[in-house]
């Protein structure tokens, strides 16, 4: 059963612009919106070429920029454990 939910329209300089509901994101940065009538359809372009390993997907991420906190500030020290 597809799920409907509405939503708005609103105007961006030239062109219209949709208010995508929440659980109705797409992934990905582009679209394809094919016409059918008085219907679009919306469907996400999809790569050629999708990633075939963690590495190439890791080498397509941005770097990430964060000051991570220090998660042992606070702790008292390990003990020596002899085995």
């Amino acid at each position: 059963m597809n799920e409907i939910k509405k939503s708005s329209l609103f105007r961006a300089g030239d062109s219209q612009v949709i208010k995508v509901p929440h659980g109705f994101e797409l992934p990905g940065t582009e679209i394809t919106v094919t016409r059918e009538g008085h219907r679009l359809i919306i469907e996400p372009t999809l790569k050629a070429n999708p990633p075939k390993s963690w590495a190439e997907v890791l080498d397509q991420m941005e770097t990430i920029d964060v000051d991570w906190p220090d998660v042992d500030e606070g702790l008292l020290p390990l003990d020596d454990v002899e085995l």
